[in-house]
């Protein structure tokens, strides 16, 4: 058994990153900046989209997105229900009705048919996820949409470097990435949305700092113009600039990130390709590249020999940490008590929901900890085994 414990993930903080945001602290300016204006034309550049807003986390940036959009009491976003519940939630506040559609049973994606099959006359936005950092199927989404005249907004908030048929995520559509600390590149807590829709960009900078027409970064530390003034009401959201220089730092590391992240996916499958019980994620079948932002596993119980929650102890008791992602979102409390009617209606999200397990994936793990995991799930299966045997004398 490991000495040291080993958590599901760790961000990858380098001196020269921690040294960045002295020199940020030092210079006078740490709220929205010069950092948060490079950070958001590297993204763009990268994605080859025209714009790019940073806001203080991708939640955030999905609320002044459905927002901006015009979600209200009334309309209907379509999206699966397997996804962080941050998504729904914003939905839910706006006024806004949640049709959840199911996922793919192995990929944990919603397909374009799916999608086409919830639409309604009420539908306003279509809302996919890249879930784990495997691209949804764009070209049958996108196609989708435009029949139905519906606007696709991409939750990407895994997906930052994923390629969908040799395009980066992001460059098409509106597309929303996370970086929070356990994604591949993180400014602390941060997210950044991606358009090419010049009048949505500028709704969205002047939604995320009050509905002024200029940001923080517009006015000079003497004060704010006088010509600066309210033209709708907004919110404090903008990002500061000594988040936004930690981004700017990995942003140029994250394809070497992600590199990682594939040999130790790799790893895994190999070394779990004969374990009962033990079923990690299919990729989709789609030309691709998978950012890997996370290793799922479902561990179906009947051939396990136990159930998540002691597969998650059993991991735990030899210093390997674990995780969920996610609970499928109309499962939550608040959903099955005042949006029932889901239920019992999508049936492989469902039985995903109850058996998905996230172990550990992060580019400063060593091939020796990615060993360590795949020993310690062995161990733990086959003390179940044994438990499970004993019982039955």
């Amino acid at each position: 058994m490991r000495d040291t414990f080993l958590p599901f993930c760790r961000p990858s903080i380098s001196e020269e990153d921690i040294a960045a945001i002295g020199d940020v602290l030092r210079s006078g300016w740490i709220t929205t900046g010069p950092k948060v204006a490079a950070l958001e034309d590297a993204v763009a550049k990268r994605c080859g989209a025209k714009h790019a807003i940073a806001a203080t986390s991708g939640t955030a940036l999905m609320h002044l997105a459905l927002q901006a959009l015009g979600v209200g009491p009334g309309d209907e976003v379509v999206g699966p229900s397997m996804t962080w519940v941050s998504t729904p939630n914003m939905v839910e506040l706006l006024g806004g009705t949640n049709v959840f559609v199911d996922a793919d049973r192995d990929t944990l994606l919603a397909s374009p048919e799916a999608i086409a099959a919830a639409i309604t006359p009420r539908t306003k936005v279509v809302i996919p996820v890249h879930y784990a950092g495997a691209p949804a199927d764009l070209d049958g989404i996108r196609a989708v949409c435009h029949a139905k005249g519906v606007t696709l907004l991409e939750d990407a908030a895994h997906a930052i470097g994923t390629h969908y048929k040799g395009r980066e995520v992001g460059g098409q559509d509106t597309a929303i990435f996370s970086l929070h600390p356990i994604k591949n590149i993180t400014s602390g807590e941060g997210g950044v949305l991606t358009t090419n829709d010049d009048a949505l960009a500028k709704k969205l900078r002047r939604l995320r700092f009050h509905g002024l027409e200029v940001d923080a970064h517009d006015r000079s530390q003497q004060g704010r113009s006088p010509q600066a003034e309210v033209q709708e009401p907004g919110y404090k959201q903008n990002m500061p600039d000594m988040n936004a220089v930690l981004a700017l730092r990995q942003l140029p590391r994250l394809d070497e990130f992600i590199e990682r992240r594939d040999a130790i996916s790799a790893l895994y499958r190999r070394e779990l390709a004969n374990v009962d019980g033990v079923l990690p994620l299919a990729d989709p079948a789609w030309s691709h590249r998978h950012a890997r932002h996370l290793f799922v596993v479902r561990i179906d119980e009947r051939t396990a020999g136990l159930d998540r929650t002691a597969f998650m102890e059993g991991l735990k008791k030899r210093n390997i940490g674990t995780g969920i992602h996610f609970l499928a979102s109309h499962t939550h409390r608040w959903y099955r008590e005042n949006r029932g009617q889901w239920m019992g209606r999508l049936p492989d999200t469902e039985w995903n929901s109850a058996r998905i397990c996230t172990i550990p994936m992060f580019p400063d793990m060593t091939d020796a900890d990615a060993m360590d995991v795949v020993q310690a799930i062995k161990e733990t299966l086959a003390g179940a085994r044994v438990a499970v045997a004993g019982g039955a004398r």
